[in-house]
């Protein structure tokens, strides 16, 4: 037997603000009434990112110590965990509380990198080796080099929340949050979660303003290049990443659990879908997300939530799986690239999309929401989001 899994709380945080009214309105008015989301288009140029907002970081991090080693892209997911709890009026159930966060492998220290290269770069091969690893064992602090490691993340959200249910972390860019959540909505429906605790909290979190992380998507040609364009106009241009500073987390749990203590739920988490197709011969992502799509109960006026990101072969794969739905089903209403609002998240962009989607439904927007994801290398997904 299966139990019902509600979302009862979320953490969003993006280029537009924190919180759900401001991401409410900009869903309901699209890149906001047509004028362009919040960009920085010239801090790393040739490729615009869209940055983070000001945070008072202070409500949800101690100052002294917690603030000070962690990265920017951990203090922004901390910063959002906390939100999360707090809408999910969850403070009381953090010792029971399960944790599955999607994180990637940490920052660089570039300061540290350019020296290190400038440095050898005078010198002989056989001299480089030597003073590289020499320069790294005495440049990189303890804390710095702890802090590369993903599950910090979830570490940090442990100590500063106090949620010390089971944890785990998943790495693997956007599947990595596809399948945390439905990784934590399937062992909560099925009661497979440690020590029987029928509520959980998962996301992820990712920080644009990383020239480390820009140069890696940029030597794969993936990233978009100079003034900003919407998601759909970027596909005849070659398409690319518009990447965005997100962090998104959900407070699961069951629908007899969020009852019992009164917590009013936000939306209904239906199927959470994932694969991951290598993308070529006949293991294309149109068919994989084909796959993933079929016996999907869509109502007439459902919003699509799309996690399409500019990169043409994932975009035409969406634009793909769309039209098939459309020919075999109900029309959709609302239509929405999150990608034009708040930009490509990585680990947080399913996350991010979810809670786009539950809050679309709970506004009424439409009776239900399908939220897609779409990696930029790999990685499949599809969810429901429907109505409590």
């Amino acid at each position: 037997m299966t139990e019902t899994i509600w979302i009862t709380g979320l953490g969003l945080v993006s280029s537009l603000g924190e919180g759900p009214e401001v991401h409410r309105a900009a869903l309901a008015d699209g890149a906001r009434a047509g004028s362009l989301p919040v960009l920085d288009e010239a801090g790393f140029a040739p490729f615009p990112i869209h940055p983070l907002p000001a945070l008072d970081l202070d409500r949800q991090i101690p100052k002294k110590g917690d603030q000070r080693q962690m990265e920017p892209w951990q203090r922004l997911g901390t910063y959002a965990a906390g939100l999360a709890i707090d809408h999910a009026g969850a403070r009381g159930l953090v010792a029971d509380m399960h944790l599955i966060v999607a994180a990637g492998g940490g920052e660089r220290d570039v300061a540290l990198d350019e020296a290190v290269c400038a440095e050898i770069a005078r010198l002989p091969a056989a001299e480089a080796g030597r003073v590289l690893n020499e320069r790294l064992a005495s440049g990189l602090r303890p804390t710095l080099f702890l802090a590369q490691l993903s599950n910090l993340l979830a570490g940090n959200i442990s100590i500063v929340h106090g949620v010390t249910g089971s944890s785990r972390t998943f790495m693997g860019e956007e599947s990595a949050a596809a399948d945390a959540v439905r990784i934590a909505a399937a062992r909560l429906a099925e009661g497979r979660a440690k020590g029987g605790a029928r509520i959980a909290l998962v996301g992820g979190a990712y920080a644009a303003a990383r020239w480390d992380m820009l140069l890696l998507y940029a030597a794969s040609g993936q990233l978009w290049r100079g003034a900003w364009a919407p998601v759909a106009a970027r596909q005849p241009a070659g398409g690319g990443l518009v990447m965005g500073s997100v962090a998104a987390f959900l407070v699961l749990e069951t629908e007899s659990h969020a009852r019992a203590r009164g917590a009013a739920g936000i939306a209904r988490l239906g199927p959470v879908r994932t694969a991951a197709a290598r993308r070529r011969g006949a293991d294309t992502a149109e068919a994989s997300a084909a796959r993933l799509a079929e016996g999907l109960a869509l109502r007439p006026g459902h919003a699509v939530l799309t996690g399409a990101t500019g990169i043409a072969a994932p975009l035409a794969a969406e634009a793909a799986l769309l039209a098939r739905l459309r020919e075999a089903g109900p029309a959709p209403g609302l239509l929405r690239h999150t990608a034009d609002l708040i930009g490509h998240g990585v680990e947080a962009a399913f996350p991010a999309n979810l809670a786009l989607g539950a809050l679309a439904v709970q506004a009424g927007a439409a009776p239900q929401a399908l939220v897609t994801g779409f990696g930029a290398w790999r990685g499949e997904a599809l969810a429901l989001v429907e109505p409590v």
